[in-house]
């Protein structure tokens, strides 16, 4: 008998699609699977909706969150609840071409690897390329860097393309994904619980000598915040970026633990930020550069009402950092 694997798909608002998703890995030629569907959201209309389609399969199980904890937290509670050897994650608007699982499946224990991660393009039925990072210029796809390429349908393929080999694809056991050097020193991510004025705290004694702003980019103190992001929060929080760790007060780190939340919450609303030409897997440009008030505004005026501040534009370890000096003073 086949390994099973669990299949985990966050739904959140994605009614219009999420049957077809469910279909399209029930129809997988890989057969021996579960399918966990983590209800994030408290509309009850939805969740009856969700029950019926359960009842496509015996192999679907829908577990309810009660509220709204993110798609990363639900992806860890379909992992909690999971029974398979192997476990693979799809949105609730995507879909999977049938020998999706077979294929892949094949390919690690071929070559004995545990966790697959991939950026990829998107190549349509008329044959046009998405790009979804602005890493690439897709008028220049050399196919000699195609390493993986995944047939979806309606003749859409997925490739991942690497020139660099930066990037790489494993695929990890479930009982191993803790024990892995890839997740096991992550800190938390910011909609989780464990992110909290004591956890601040701890790390502050450990880390006082260091800007906060080289604190909030290290993954091992949260996962998940990037350079766009961390300019943005510290622009709530009224906090310079050069300011030392121990210098925080209590309000200064309650402050960045909910702009943390509250930025990322809006951004991930806004589909995330294209700055040259990011898209998102079905070729849409994210909205939330709309947003920004520091990053990139290097010389404009400040945003924040009665401030006739601009904004500056220094280097920290080597990336560039925006703020105001008037409204994040040091």
């Amino acid at each position: 008998m086949d390994d099973l694997v669990s299949v985990i798909i966050p739904y959140y608002k994605k009614r219009n699609f999420v049957k077809e998703t469910v279909v399209s890995v029930l129809n997988q030629s890989y057969d021996s699977l579960e399918i966990l569907i983590i209800y994030d959201d408290t509309n009850l209309n939805d969740l009856e909706f969700l029950r019926e389609i359960s009842k496509l399969d015996n192999r679907i199980k829908i577990i309810n969150n009660n509220k709204r904890l993110g798609a990363g937290l639900s992806r860890n509670k379909g992992i909690e609840q999971s029974n398979g050897k192997y476990i693979a994650f799809i949105d609730a608007d995507d879909t999977w071409a049938p020998d999706k699982l077979k294929e892949q499946i094949s390919f690690m224990k071929k070559n004995n690897y545990q966790i697959s991660h991939t950026s990829y393009f998107i190549i349509d039925e008329k044959k046009k390329i998405i790009k979804t990072s602005f890493y690439y210029d897709q008028d220049k796809l050399n196919e000699k860097h195609n390493h993986v390429i995944f047939f979806m349908n309606r003749g859409i393929k997925l490739i991942y393309n690497d020139v660099r080999k930066f990037g790489y694809i494993k695929i990890i056991k479930t009982n191993n994904i803790n024990q892995s050097n890839h997740f096991n020193k992550l800190g938390p991510e910011p909609f989780a619980k464990s992110l909290n004025i004591e956890y601040f705290k701890k790390i502050k004694k450990k880390r006082q000598n260091i800007k906060i702003k080289d604190l909030l980019m290290d993954q091992k103190f949260i996962a998940g915040l990037g350079n766009i992001y961390v300019n943005e929060i510290l622009f709530f929080c009224k906090i310079n970026p050069k300011k030392k760790v121990r210098n925080l007060t209590k309000k200064d780190m309650a402050n960045i633990i909910k702009f943390s939340r509250s930025v990322l919450k809006k951004a991930i609303q806004s589909g995330g930020s294209s700055i040259k030409d990011f898209s998102s897997s079905d070729g849409k440009s994210g909205k939330f550069q709309l947003f920004f008030n520091v990053y990139g505004k290097h010389g404009k005026n400040c945003s924040r009402r009665g401030c006739r501040a601009t904004i500056q534009r220094v280097k920290i370890s080597n990336r560039s950092t925006f703020f105001c000096n008037l409204c994040q003073k040091y």
